[in-house]
């Protein structure tokens, strides 16, 4: 009689997905989740916290406020989150350096919580101030966990899935837009005297973060080249890669060690000082700023006229607009899977490029809608592939710049240098593109078209490929390129200070 089988132990691969998988949820349903969530939760809203504004103002007084000054109110609310978002972007790098990328994450729930109660109270205690601050915080909260979560997740991932695992945050970004999109429709918390909730509701996801994260790893990076801990960032390999032959990593990470050793940490004043880092700086700013110029945000802004435009009843609108959202999600997946086989400048050349010729189509099909009214359903379609092209390429690639095209040292720098562009991008397009819309009509597109050539272009020129090289080898090809003359020679090392965490 043969001998009862043993069953047959886990492959150490399904274990390392399985915690991969967790550390990345878990740091994204609190990170990046929450600035896409807070981004479009604001719009189902918009009226009644109007209408609580002019009738809190009035049991103050005694005199409702003009419709102006309502509309200047709900101005500052909405430009309060890309305000905090600046603060919590040059707040993220001397937290990811003091406490670690774990521990940045955690902590930044803090204003999370803050801002959630005050929004729940706000009404009772008839106070509009109160959702200004609690806008306030959760930029604040988005600020810190758009630079840390792609941080800490590029730095935890083997160099086959960097890219892939890096890009989640852009997944997270857009399943947070989509998510507000439908917690926001009138059958839910849209309902005028749900508000207080649904504007509430961000502490949901801040609380699975604070249950979750906890007990997955810190980053292997930071435990052994800021910290210097080699036993503790051994445990963290082993518990994010399972039992497997780290030996090979180690050295790698080990050699971007001693590459680091002496240095002290970039301040971002000092990325835009020193030649070594002129082509990721000029990189990081060019597409930096392309991805917030480049007419996506606008694209949502027009949808709902556009729709209106279509024959799509008023009540359906808000449904229509889901699909706008749903569809960035979808491709925000695709280009997770396709970015490790297609390589990073593909996706970039290829995003600009389709939103190029789709923003032409869409100005194309606004001037002829008077004289052809089945234009309208182009400008519909257009709207549906730009913002597919947009999440295939630029939604992604661009938040994985910070990570990979810098060293350990300068990571956190250039996070904070590429967060506080992008909210200072984001804050210019809300405020100055209802002026550019009335100035141009019809032709309200062109200046992005602009700019989505010429973020193709520059990829096309300028930025190396990174896919399927360690951080380090991506650091020694920058080095030779930013000095093209010098075929050998040691690597260049930052100042030399006593501490290497100092910022």
């Amino acid at each position: 009689m043969e001998d009862e089988m043993e069953p047959p132990l886990r492959p150490p691969t399904q274990i390392q997905g399985r915690i991969l998988l967790l550390t990345i949820c878990a740091a994204g349903i609190g990170g990046t989740f929450q600035f896409g969530y807070n981004l479009s939760i604001i719009n189902a809203p918009t009226s009644h916290i109007q209408e609580f504004t002019n009738e809190t103002w009035q049991a103050r007084t005694g005199e409702p406020l003009s419709d102006h000054l309502v509309l200047l109110v709900w101005s500052i609310i909405v430009s309060l989150y890309p305000l905090g978002g600046l603060f919590g972007a040059l707040l993220a790098g001397p937290l990811a350096i003091t406490l670690g990328r774990k521990k940045s994450l955690l902590v930044n729930n803090i204003f999370v919580v803050l801002a959630a109660i005050l929004f729940g109270f706000s009404r009772k205690a008839g106070s509009f101030e109160m959702i200004m601050l609690g806008r306030l915080l959760v930029g604040v909260s988005a600020g810190v966990s758009m630079n840390i979560q792609p941080m800490y997740l590029g730095e935890s991932a083997p160099k086959e899935l960097r890219g892939a695992v890096a890009m989640s945050s852009a997944i997270f970004t857009a399943l947070g837009i989509v998510m507000g999109q439908v917690v926001g429709l009138r059958e839910l918390l849209g309902d005028p005297q749900a508000w207080p909730l649904l504007l509430a509701s961000c502490l949901v996801p801040g609380a699975l973060q604070l249950a979750s994260l906890p007990l997955l790893p810190e980053s292997p990076r930071y435990l052994l080249i800021d910290c210097g801990d080699t036993e503790a960032c051994l445990a963290a390999l082993q518990r994010l890669r399972g039992s497997g032959d780290l030996a090979r990593e180690l050295e790698e990470l080990e050699e971007e060690r001693a590459a680091c050793q002496g240095c002290r940490a970039w301040r971002p004043w000092e990325l835009f000082q020193h030649r070594v880092l002129r082509r990721q700086v000029t990189s990081l700013v060019v597409l930096g700023s392309a991805m917030e110029l480049c007419g996506n945000d606008l694209m949502y802004a027009y949808a709902s006229s556009v729709f209106r435009k279509a024959g799509v009843p008023e009540a359906k609108v808000q449904y229509a607009v889901i699909g706008t959202g749903s569809c960035e999600l979808l491709m925000a997946i695709v280009s997770c899977v396709a970015v490790e086989r297609m390589g990073r400048r593909v996706l970039l050349i290829g995003g600009y490029s389709l939103m190029t010729c789709w923003g032409s189509i869409f100005t194309v099909a606004l001037c002829l809608q008077s004289s052809f009214p089945w234009t309208v359903y182009l400008a519909v379609a257009c709207i549906f592939a730009s913002i597919l092209s947009f999440g295939i390429g630029p939604a992604g690639v661009t938040g994985i710049l910070a990570t990979e095209l810098f060293d350990q040292m300068a990571r956190p720098a250039a996070c904070m240098v590429c967060g506080a562009l992008m909210w200072i991008m984001l804050l210019l397009v809300s405020l100055g593109f209802p002026f550019v819309m009335e100035a141009l009509s019809h032709f309200l597109y062109v200046p992005f078209l602009g700019v989505c050539a010429c973020g193709a272009i520059y990829t096309g020129l300028f930025l190396p490929e990174t896919k399927g090289k360690t951080l380090q080898e991506i650091s020694e090809e920058l080095h030779r390129l930013n000095f093209p003359r010098r075929a050998q020679g040691p690597t260049w090392k930052s100042p030399e200070v006593i501490q290497s965490t100092e910022l």
